[in-house]
């Protein structure tokens, strides 16, 4: 089975430009972004079965990662809309 990439470029490669802008001038979105690539790299050892543990520590942070998600697009959408 294919693991997907669910790196912010993989999943919003149309906002490069404003990912990269936002990493550089806004701390709590590159706190966020880091936070996130964090719980997406646990997610992914546990899924390549690198790691084991639980099911619902798995789906806890699957809902972190989705959570994190939407923050950090919400702010891309304003940086957008701001540029």
């Amino acid at each position: 089975m294919k693991l997907q990439k669910h790196d912010l470029h993989h999943e919003f490669p149309e906002y490069s430009e404003e990912i990269h802008h936002l990493k550089m001038t806004d701390n709590h979105f590159a706190k966020l972004f880091k936070e996130y690539h964090e719980i997406n790299n646990v997610v992914l050892k546990i899924e390549q079965g690198v790691e084991n543990t639980s099911d619902d520590f798995l789906e806890q942070q699957k809902i972190k990662r989705l959570s994190l998600k939407d923050a950090l697009f919400t702010l891309i959408k304003k940086e957008q809309a701001s540029a």
